[in-house]
């Protein structure tokens, strides 16, 4: 196992590399300059020397790499050009934003989507199952930003029920002061016991998590109902029918189990896809979280912040894959032993 763990260290850390080195080179030879950021939209030639010369990019491509991977490497990510802020101290700033509300989004995947997936492939070709079915091909099929509008225009447009953006009403963040201990607004104005901070922040997740929730609870579904179906199929479970064992210890011990590794799999796989995808829905939403940070980033061309959060992104979805494969000795110990 310990082999295992450290083959897989080794490969996360040549992934990151890839990833550095791609969004590097991307974000140089592309025509845009950060210059204009930090001068405006008509500086004086002198103007840009100077700034090139303070940002290192009148050095060559290749030495302006080398330096920021030793930058890297003391774990330094760089200063936002935009916030005039050190990016990992942006990325702690925010992260826990984006961890609420992808957090919340998973949950409400996992509480629907399984056990829908489950009911459909007991109920096969009923009008449940082609329910279910239709229900998992248009969430996959519609946009996320699309649903975020049409949530937006319905809930806070027409019925004028729910906040449109931010994580809390203005005049609560003024005048609330309470400890951000996690960075978990629930958690914190909780601890807090600021009730009124508690369900501004609670009515402001809705609609994104719901966004969140809706555009992933299909594929959940969809491949919960797809193994389940295979499974009910197998030789074992005919015969737990035979014996007259309840068909609900059936659904949910014998068959639902064998299922977990992959279903883990699938859930890990969604929730590293939600922190990293959640970006547009922080941008429509104005998400004080990584994905609005690093939208804003990218079209003010502020290099230093797009390749601090895009590292940061791609090791947390990383974890989380190494995560999910260890809690897989866990659930079936025979493979500790292969």
């Amino acid at each position: 196992m310990i082999k295992y763990i450290a083959s897989r260290l080794i490969l996360m850390v040549g992934i990151l590399f890839g990833v550095l080195t791609i969004t590097f080179f991307l974000g140089r030879v592309l025509p845009a300059s950060p210059t204009n950021l930090i001068l405006g939209d008509r500086p004086t030639a002198e103007q840009i020397l100077r700034a090139e010369e303070e940002l290192g990019l009148n050095k060559p491509l290749l030495t302006q790499y080398g330096l920021y991977l030793g930058q890297v490497a003391r774990g330094d990510l760089g200063t936002s050009l935009r916030t005039s802020v050190p990016v990992i101290v942006e990325i702690r700033n925010r992260m826990g934003a984006t961890i609420e509300l992808t957090t919340l989004a998973i949950i409400i995947v996992i509480i629907i989507g399984i056990p829908l997936g489950v009911l459909s492939a007991v109920k096969q070709n009923s009008w449940l199952d082609n329910l279910a079915r239709a229900g998992a091909v248009g969430g996959v099929a519609i946009p996320a930003f699309l649903l975020a509008m049409i949530l937006q225009i319905i809930f806070y447009g027409q019925l004028n029920w729910l906040p449109l953006q931010g994580r809390l009403d203005s005049e609560i963040l003024l005048d609330v002061k309470f400890p951000r201990t996690t960075g978990l607004f629930l958690i914190d104005t909780l601890m807090a016991g600021e009730w009124g901070a508690f369900k501004s922040a609670v009515l402001h997740l809705i609609l994104p998590t719901l966004t969140l929730a809706i555009v992933t609870l299909a594929s959940v579904t969809r491949i919960t109902r797809n193994m389940m179906v295979e499974v009910l199929g197998e030789e074992y479970i005919r015969t737990a029918f035979a014996y007259g064992v309840p068909k609900r210890s059936i659904y949910y011990r014998h068959a639902l189990k064998a299922t977990l590794i992959p279903m883990m799999t699938v859930i890990g796989l969604t929730y590293g896809i939600l922190l990293g995808g959640s970006v547009v829905v922080e941008f429509l939403f104005d998400w004080p979280g990584l994905g609005g940070f690093l939208v804003l980033s990218i079209v003010q061309n502020d290099f230093p912040a797009v390749l601090g959060t895009t590292l940061f992104l791609a090791a947390t979805y990383l974890g989380i894959n190494l995560i999910v494969d260890l809690l897989y000795f866990v659930v079936d110990p025979r493979l500790k032993t292969q």
